[in-house]
């Protein structure tokens, strides 16, 4: 491209995509389509050509791998450090890839010839070292994470190995005399693998489940040629975890087999990326239920409606059919029956079909309120950021977080988001709310009632401090102001070298995420050391250097070029070199008579921003019935546009109403609690608390059938396990409460770690 031409974007710039710009290492947790695209080798040298690229920056190359179920491009190469038992001391770290066979890497990097037949260890960060006993395994396989180390171990010239095992720490394998209780024993995190074992630890702690695993009833019943199953492999691979949890020989077991075999049949699961709990949960009961479905070869049913006919005779129908075709312990103890009613909109036609399930997703009440937390900016030099918690509509408007505001502190407001220290972007005031996410810094300032006009050719610059981290204002007159360059003005500073050097010191020490404003002072705009004997000296600095022109205020477009802001008469706006020397924030506030002022606020280490009284109310978690969410389950909805029904009568797509009502319910029944609501606006996790009784939980008001027979399955439960998750949504942590089994008694799982809870500890706790 012609980077003389207005539209030239610039140079491919991954900056934002590194820890640092030293080692040009990636930040984790990056998603793809969010924080960067992928293009094929060939896109990449075009774009390369017509554009260039940042000097000095690696190309992020990465390689395509074939995996056991799918093909993927390796973002994250594996980072391994490895040592010899005999020297480990000396640790070198190389990544690998996921299919590398790393004891080839190993025996290349120790220069070990290729009979040696050396024994390799696994140290994990939790300090356990596990024997990897099969060398030729890939690290895919072996579950390798990043930060672990592998320990290559040779043997004597004898024959003999140096000692029984390395002498690091205890291996998992030395737990063998451990005699605890069974069913209490930990799961090791291989990397981001806490909701796999909060799910793991719900499961072992399900009795008829795990019965049948410790009596090996699965091995009569493992359905190798299932085209839907997994070879039976996941179903050994979770009887495997299930008998060491309860061999009582362990404190905790590391699951890597298991999470290996998850991986090469669900390819979501591959890595040490955060996943849901419940979506590993469903993947693995539908995995253990072909694994073992005593149907070999399944039959094809065609499917009728109700026609009219009782509901009865139709459900009994539909569950024959379901048991012809999937016929399982899974079934046997975790499968129930919903009724479906639709009605089309149009003709009126009823169709009702009953279907199986395996949990319920039931939704929480979503609160039409949202709370805020911004800074206001006053335009007072003097007055210090003051932190609001504010409440607004959902589904509102900028126009409602300003009027949310403006009522607490009687000034209309303009609202402004701060990245990296920047004037990053002024909301419109019709723009959605749902675009302000709640780990943005979003900065509200007033608006002045009226600019006064100066004098032409004039620019008055009040400076009360040099270096004191006060703010400074230059008055514009409305005819210098383009509206098209108001929301998108930035300050650069100048070309002076030690200027840029002091600004490069200070930016690599703050946060590189939005909001670095903390209250201990770090706010928007970064940190000068400060005194009342400096900012003395800077009042009488200023007035000696006041005429000289050293800042030149420059407008961005929305193409990405720039143009030097010019006053009356073509004079540059101006400040002074030692008020170049502090980051500053460039907010640029409009008020009502299209008039502008330039507000450059400074923020320092000493200035801590002050709390309003709305701060200091604790947010209150809102507390819903478990009842209230089954009501919501079985309410009537209209179906969405992305998802419509054929009615047969009209011979169309219908956007349909739909009711679920629980026609039978399971001997052991899963309910998941949709905390993570997403919308086309908006993602968000609710943090409702859910109360719920741990005893005889009555389903009885909610179900269909009702016919008092001894025969018929459970209405009332007790809770016996909860999977629990803390934090947000790109981020957070899971754990598990759960109930013994043999000794009754209720225990808090956290990964490796297991201790005893209390019963009034759960509901608490569960957000």
């Amino acid at each position: 491209g012609d980077q003389n031409s207005p539209s030239f974007p610039g140079q491919i710039d991954n900056t934002e995509l590194f820890e640092n710009l030293e080692t040009y290492r990636l930040k984790e947790r990056l998603v793809e389509n969010e924080d960067f695209v992928l293009v094929p080798a060939e896109a990449w040298r075009k774009l390369l050509s017509w554009y260039g690229m940042v000097p000095e920056q690696p190309a992020l190359e990465r390689k395509v791998i074939d995996l056991p179920s799918t093909v993927k491009v390796e973002i994250y190469p594996v980072e391994i450090s490895l040592c010899l038992h005999s020297n480990m001391e000396e640790v070198v770290t190389e990544q690998f890839s996921r299919t590398d066979t790393i004891c080839k890497v190993m025996q290349k990097q120790f220069e070990v010839e290729e009979d040696a037949e050396p024994r390799l260890w696994m140290k994990s960060s939790d300090t356990s070292c596990e024997r990897l006993r099969n060398t030729q395994m890939t690290v895919l396989d072996t579950c390798l994470a990043t930060g672990m180390t592998v320990i290559m171990e040779l043997r004597n010239a004898d024959g003999t190995w140096p000692s029984s095992r390395p002498q690091i720490m205890n291996s998992v394998e030395e737990q063998d005399t451990y005699r605890g209780q069974p069913g209490v024993c930990g799961l090791t995190n291989l990397g981001n693998t806490c909701f796999m074992n909060s799910a793991l630890q719900c499961l072992s702690n399900t009795p008829p489940l795990t019965e049948y695993f410790l009596k090996n009833l699965f091995l009569g019943e493992l359905n190798f040629t299932n085209p839907l199953g997994m070879k039976g492999e996941i179903a050994e691979a979770y009887a495997d975890v299930i008998k060491q949890m309860w061999s009582g020989r362990h404190y905790s077991v590391v699951p890597r087999i298991f999470k290996t075999k998850v991986g090469h049949f669900a390819s979501q699961f591959l890595g040490y990326q955060q996943h849901d709990s419940q979506e590993l949960l469903s993947f693995l009961l539908d995995g253990l239920h072909e694994d073992l479905n005593r149907v070999k070869n399944k039959e094809y049913i065609e499917l009728r409606d109700a026609d009219g006919r009782p509901d009865q005779e139709v459900a009994e129908e539909a569950w024959r059919n379901h048991r012809r075709r999937n016929d399982s312990v899974i079934v046997d103890t975790f499968h129930g029956l919903f009724k479906s009613t639709l009605v089309c909109p149009e003709c009126q036609k009823v169709s009702v079909t009953f279907d199986p399930f395996c949990y319920l997703s039931v939704p929480l009440p979503i609160s039409k309120e949202r709370v805020m937390e911004v800074f206001f900016v006053s335009l007072d030099p003097l007055s210090k950021p003051v932190q609001h918690r504010v409440v607004v509509p959902k589904a509102g408007k900028v126009i409602d977080l300003c009027t949310a505001l403006s009522q607490a502190t009687n000034i209309p407001m303009v609202v402004a988001d701060v990245f990296n220290h920047r004037f990053y972007k002024i909301y419109q005031v019709d723009e959605s709310l749902s675009c302000i996410l709640d780990r943005d810094d979003i900065f509200e300032a007033g608006t002045s009632n009226r600019v006064e006009q100066p004098q032409e050719n004039t620019h008055d610059v009040t400076e009360d401090s040099e270096e004191a981290g006060t703010s400074n204002t230059v008055e514009q007159s409305q005819e210098n102001t383009h509206g098209d360059e108001q929301n998108n003005a930035q300050s650069e500073p100048g070309s002076n070298g030690a200027e840029e050097e002091k600004t490069e010191e200070e930016e690599s020490s703050s946060e590189q995420d939005r909001g670095s404003s903390t209250e201990e002072g770090q706010s928007a705009g970064g940190s000068t050391d400060t005194n009342s004997q400096d900012a003395a000296d800077g009042e009488r600095r200023c007035a000696e250097k006041k005429q000289k022109p050293l800042f030149i205020i420059q407008a961005v477009n929305s193409n990405g070029t720039t143009e030097r802001g010019m006053a009356d008469g073509g004079n540059t706006l101006s400040l002074t070199d030692q008020i170049l020397m502090m980051p500053c924030l460039l907010m640029l506030l409009s008020d009502l008579y299209n008039s502008c002022v330039l507000n450059f606020i400074y923020f320092v280490y000493a200035q801590r921003y002050d709390k309003d009284q709305s701060m200091k109310v604790p947010q209150q978690h809102t507390t819903v019935q478990l009842q209230e969410c089954i009501e919501l389950f079985t309410t009537v909805e209209t179906l969405e546009e992305e998802n419509p029904w054929y009615c047969p009568t009209c011979k169309k797509h219908q956007l349909a109403t739909k009711k679920l009502d629980l026609w039978s319910l399971p001997e052991v029944l899963i309910i998941h609690l949709k905390r993570f609501s997403y919308t086309k606006y908006s993602r968000e996790k609710l943090d409702s608390i859910v109360e719920f009784p741990l005893r005889c939980l009555d389903f009885s008001g909610c179900l269909l059938r009702k016919t008092g027979t001894d025969s018929e399955p459970p209405s009332r439960y007790d809770l016996i396990a909860v999977s629990n998750h803390y934090g947000g949504l790109r981020d957070g942590h899971y754990t598990s409460y759960a109930q013994n089994k043999d000794n009754g008694r209720w225990y808090y799982f956290d990964d490796s770690k297991v201790t005893c809870a209390k019963e009034e500890q759960i509901v608490v706790r569960i957000i």
